[in-house]
C-alpha cells in the first residue's frame, strides 16, 4: 500500500507540475505534417518528442525548467530554440527553410518507406520507389496498392469505382478523358498517391468506391522552369503528344502555365455476342478513334500580404474524337449455319469543348493553423455529336439484298454551373477542428434530332428526336475534428450533411421528374501506434454515388437498327456504407480487411427482346451489392540494384436485385496478384518489368474472364543535356482486355469483350532548362464533382 501510495503521489505531482509546449510548424507553401520535434534538457538528454500533425500542429508536455527544443524535416534546415518553462508555452508559427544540399542528399541517400499507412488513408510514396519512374500518371497508378485503372475504369479494390484528386481537389474527367489527362503527366511530377478508402468530411460525398489523390511534387521559391515533352505512341494506328509547361514564381507573384497537344488515332476492337431463343447473333464493332485533342491551362496567384493570398485560374481544352466505325453482324441459325450478314458502317464527327473559371482566397487568421480557403467558380461544357450512318443486308453468300436504313442522329449538350465554397480551418488547444459548407446550380439542355436518310433527303423522325432540359442544386455542410488521445492513440471524426433538389423534363413526351432530399454522411477514424512496427487503423465513412448526366439523358441513341443505348431521367443515388480495419508492419507490409454494402445501386443493364431481336442498353435502381475481403501489400528490395512491389487481394462479391429485371444475380470472389520490378543497370539507366493477373469472377448481373499484363519498359537520362529517352512495350501479350463479360437478361445471353489500344510501344523525350528552385501552387475547382459528371 505504501508503494502504492508513493507511486500515486509522484504521478499526481507530475500532472500537477507538467506544462504544455505547442506550435506550428510551417514552410513557404503551407503546414507541415510528419515533422520531428525533440526536447532536451541541458546535458544534451532527450526529454520527450512527438512529430506534427496533418495540419503541422504539435503539442508535448514536460515539467518546468530550462530546455532545447529542435525541430527538423527531411531536406530542410533544423530549427533551434533555447527555453524556459514556467507555464505553458505558445512557440506560434515555426518556419523550415529548405536546405539544398540536405535536399540532393535526401534524394541521393534517403529510404522513406514506400507506403505507407495513415489515419484515414494508405500513402504510396511515388518519388521514393523506382518501380513508378519512367512513365505517366496511368503507368503510376498501376503499380499503386490497391488501385486498379483499365478501360478508363480507375477503381480501388474491393471498393468499385472511384474518384480523381489532384493535390486534394476533385478531378472532373472520368473514362477516356481522364485516361488522356494521366498519360499526359510526367511521372517526375508526383511525389505520391494517397489511396482514402473512406475520405474525410471535408470531401465530397460523391463516389463510391472512395478517392485517389495524386499529390504533385513543389519546387522551390525565386525561380522559374520549363518542361518540354514529345510522346509518340504505336498502337495499330498511332498518335503523337506534344506537351509544354512554364512556371514563374519570384517574391509574391506565382504564374502556371501550360499547353498540350494530341493528333493521331487509336483503335478500338469490340465484340458482342448474342444468344437468343432460335439464332445465334456475332457482332463485331471496328473503329478508329481519333485523338485530336487540345488543351490549356493559366494560374495566377498573389501573396496581398503575410496573411491574404488571392488567386485566379482558367481551364480549357477542345476535342474532337469522332471517327470512323463498322458494326458487323453475322447470324446463325441453331445449327450454327450463317444465315445473313448485316452491316452498318458510320462516321461520327464530335465536338467537344469546356471553359472553366476559379477564383480563391485564403486567410491566415493567425499563427495558430488557423485559416479561411473560398473558392467561386463557374463551368461550362458542350458536345456536338453528330453520326451519319446506313445499313445493309446481306445473305449467306455475301451477296447484297440492299439498304435496310439510314440515318442521320444530331445531338447537342449545353451544361452550365455556378458553386461556390468556403473551408474554415480551426485548431482548438488540441483538437484540430475544420469546418465548411458549398452551393451548386447546374443546368442541363440537351437535344437529339434523327433523320431518316434511306430516301437520299433527310426527314425528321420525331419518334426519335427529343428535348431534355435538368436542373440540380446541391447545398452541403461539413464539421470534423481530430486529437490525439495519447502518443499511440489518434481518434478523427466528422460529419457531412448534403441536401439536394433535381427537376428534368423531357418536351417532346412532356414528362417531368423532380426529386429532392437531404442525407447525412458520418465518418469515424480510429488509429493506434502499438510501437514502431505495428500500427492499426479502423475506418468507417458513408458515400453518395449520384447518376452522371448522361445517365439521365432519355435520349435513345442509335448504333444500328437494332441496337440503342438510352438514359433513365428516374435514376436515384446509391448510398455505400464502407468499413475497413488495417495493420501495418515495419511499413513495409500493409494488410486490409474491408467490408461495404451499396443500397439503391443503379448501374447499366444489357438486355434484349427476343420477339424482335434487338439489343438494348439501359440503366436502372436495381441491386443491393456487397463487397469483402482482404488485400495484402509488400515492398522490399532484394538486391541493391533490385526493387520489388508485390500485393496479392482476395475480394467477394454478393448481390441482391431488388427488381424485377428477369435476371438473377451473380456471386463470386476474384483473386488478383501483381508484381512491378525495377532493376538499375546504371545511374542513370533502368529497367522496369510490371505485371499482374486477375482471375475470372463474377458480380452482380456480371461475369468477367480471366486478365493478365506484361508490360517492359527502358529509361535513360542524358543528365549532361536535361534529356530523358523512355520507351515502354505495354500488354506485350494483348492478354488485359475486358473479355467474356457476360450477363443473362430476359433468358438471353450476352458476352462482351473490348481492346482498346492495350498492346502499344509508347517513346518519349522531354527536356526540362530553367532554374529548378520553383515553388508551385497546384490548385484545382470547386466544382470539379459537377464537371467530372459533365464528361
Amino acid at each position: 500500500m505504501k508503494r502504492l501510495a508513493l507511486v500515486i503521489t509522484l504521478f499526481s505531482t507530475l500532472i500537477l507540475c507538467s506544462q504544455t509546449i505547442k506550435g506550428n510548424v510551417k514552410d513557404a507553401l503551407g503546414n507541415i505534417a510528419f515533422a520531428d520535434i525533440i526536447v532536451k534538457d541541458n546535458s544534451g538528454k532527450i526529454v520527450t518528442g512527438t512529430t506534427s500533425d496533418d495540419n503541422g500542429i504539435f503539442s508535448v508536455e514536460v515539467s518546468k525548467g530550462n530546455y532545447k527544443v529542435l525541430v527538423s524535416f527531411m531536406g530542410y534546415k533544423n530549427w533551434e530554440k533555447d527555453i524556459t518553462i514556467v507555464e505553458n508555452l505558445d512557440l506560434g508559427t515555426i518556419m523550415l527553410v529548405e536546405d539544398a544540399e540536405k535536399l540532393e542528399e535526401v534524394i541521393i541517400k534517403s529510404k522513406k518507406r514506400v507506403i505507407q499507412q495513415k489515419v484515414d488513408r494508405l500513402v504510396f510514396n511515388v518519388e521514393k520507389s523506382i518501380v513508378a519512374e519512367g512513365g505517366n500518371g496511368t503507368d503510376i497508378l498501376k503499380v499503386a496498392p490497391r488501385v486498379r485503372m483499365q478501360n478508363g475504369v480507375l477503381e480501388i479494390l474491393g471498393k468499385g469505382a472511384s474518384r480523381l484528386l489532384i493535390n486534394g481537389r476533385l478531378s472532373p474527367l472520368t473514362g477516356e478523358e481522364l485516361t488522356a489527362f494521366l498519360e499526359t503527366l510526367n511521372a517526375s511530377e508526383i511525389k505520391e498517391i494517397e489511396v482514402i478508402t473512406n475520405p474525410p468530411a471535408k470531401y465530397e460525398a460523391a463516389g463510391q468506391g472512395g478517392l485517389i489523390n495524386i499529390i504533385l511534387k513543389k519546387s522551390k521559391l525565386n525561380s522559374w522552369s520549363n518542361t518540354s515533352r514529345l510522346v509518340y505512341n504505336q498502337n495499330k494506328f498511332n498518335f503523337t503528344t506534344f506537351q509544354n509547361s512554364f512556371n514563374y514564381n519570384k517574391n509574391k507573384l506565382s504564374l502556371i502555365t501550360s499547353v498540350s497537344a494530341t493528333k493521331g488515332k487509336l483503335h478500338n476492337d469490340e465484340n458482342l455476342q448474342v444468344f437468343y431463343p432460335v439464332n445465334f447473333w456475332d457482332i463485331d464493332i471496328d473503329y478508329e478513334d481519333k485523338k485530336d485533342n487540345y488543351s490549356g491551362r493559366f494560374q495566377l496567384d498573389y501573396e496581398a500580404s503575410e496573411k491574404v493570398n488571392l488567386g485566379f485560374q482558367y481551364l480549357g481544352s477542345l476535342s474532337q474524337p469522332g471517327g470512323f466505325g463498322s458494326v458487323t453482324s453475322h447470324i446463325f441459325n441453331p445449327d450454327n449455319e450463317l444465315e445473313s450478314v448485316i452491316k452498318n458502317e458510320g462516321e461520327n464527327k464530335v465536338t467537344r469543348y469546356n471553359h472553366a473559371l476559379n477564383f480563391h482566397s485564403e486567410v491566415k487568421l493567425d499563427t495558430l493553423g488557423r485559416a479561411i480557403s473560398i473558392d467561386a467558380d463557374y463551368f461550362q461544357y458542350n458536345s456536338d455529336d453528330d453520326r451519319d450512318f446506313i445499313t445493309e443486308l446481306f445473305n449467306n453468300k455475301g451477296e447484297s439484298l440492299g439498304i435496310t436504313s439510314g440515318g442521320l442522329s444530331m445531338t447537342d449538350q449545353n451544361i452550365e454551373n455556378f458553386s461556390s465554397r468556403i473551408d474554415v480551418t480551426y485548431p482548438i488547444q488540441k483538437v484540430q477542428f475544420a469546418f465548411g459548407a458549398k452551393a451548386s446550380m447546374t443546368t442541363i439542355e440537351s437535344n437529339i434530332q434523327f433523320f431518316n436518310t434511306i430516301s437520299g433527303s433527310p426527314v425528321l423522325d420525331t419518334n426519335r428526336s427529343n428535348d431534355f432540359m435538368y436542373e440540380e442544386n446541391n447545398i452541403a455542410a461539413y464539421v470534423s475534428g481530430n486529437t490525439n488521445v495519447s502518443d499511440k492513440l489518434q481518434i478523427k471524426l466528422g460529419l457531412r450533411v448534403e441536401s439536394t433538389n433535381t427537376l428534368g423534363v423531357s418536351l417532346q413526351t412532356n414528362e417531368s421528374n423532380s426529386n429532392s432530399f437531404t442525407k447525412l454522411f458520418p465518418t469515424a477514424y480510429i488509429s493506434y501506434n502499438k510501437n514502431e512496427n505495428n500500427s492499426f487503423n479502423l475506418s468507417y465513412g458513408r458515400r453518395i454515388n449520384r447518376p452522371r448526366f448522361s445517365d439521365l439523358n432519355p435520349f435513345k441513341i442509335f448504333i444500328n437498327d437494332n441496337s440503342f443505348s438510352e438514359g433513365n431521367p428516374f435514376l436515384k443515388p446509391a448510398f455505400t456504407d464502407s468499413f475497413e480495419f488495417s495493420h501495418s508492419y515495419k511499413r513495409n507490409l500493409n494488410s486490409s480487411l474491408f467490408f461495404s454494402v451499396t443500397n439503391n445501386g443503379f448501374g447499366v443493364i444489357f438486355t434484349s427482346d427476343p420477339g424482335v431481336e434487338n439489343q438494348i442498353v439501359t440503366r436502372d435502381n436495381y441491386i443491393t451489392h456487397y463487397r469483402y475481403g482482404i488485400s495484402e501489400n509488400y515492398s522490399f528490395s532484394p538486391l541493391s540494384w533490385w526493387q520489388n512491389q508485390s500485393s496479392v487481394s482476395v475480394i467477394g462479391y454478393y448481390s441482391k436485385f431488388e427488381k424485377n429485371i428477369a435476371a438473377d444475380p451473380r456471386n463470386g470472389a476474384e483473386f488478383r496478384v501483381s508484381s512491378n520490378n525495377t532493376f538499375s543497370l546504371s545511374e542513370n539507366s533502368k529497367l522496369v518489368m510490371n505485371s499482374w493477373y486477375s482471375s475470372a469472377y463474377s458480380g452482380g448481373l456480371f461475369s468477367l474472364g480471366e486478365m493478365f499484363d506484361m508490360s517492359l519498359g527502358f529509361q535513360h537520362t542524358f543528365k549532361r543535356s536535361n534529356l530523358k529517352l523512355s520507351v515502354f512495350a505495354n500488354d506485350i501479350f494483348k492478354t488485359s482486355g475486358v473479355n467474356n463479360l457476360t450477363s443473362v437478361v430476359n433468358g438471353v445471353k450476352q458476352v462482351y469483350a473490348q481492346n482498346y489500344s492495350t498492346r502499344n510501344l509508347a517513346v518519349s523525350l522531354s527536356y526540362n532548362f530553367g532554374n529548378k528552385k520553383l515553388k508551385i501552387k497546384d490548385r484545382t475547382f470547386g466544382n470539379d464533382e459537377e464537371r467530372r459528371r459533365s464528361n
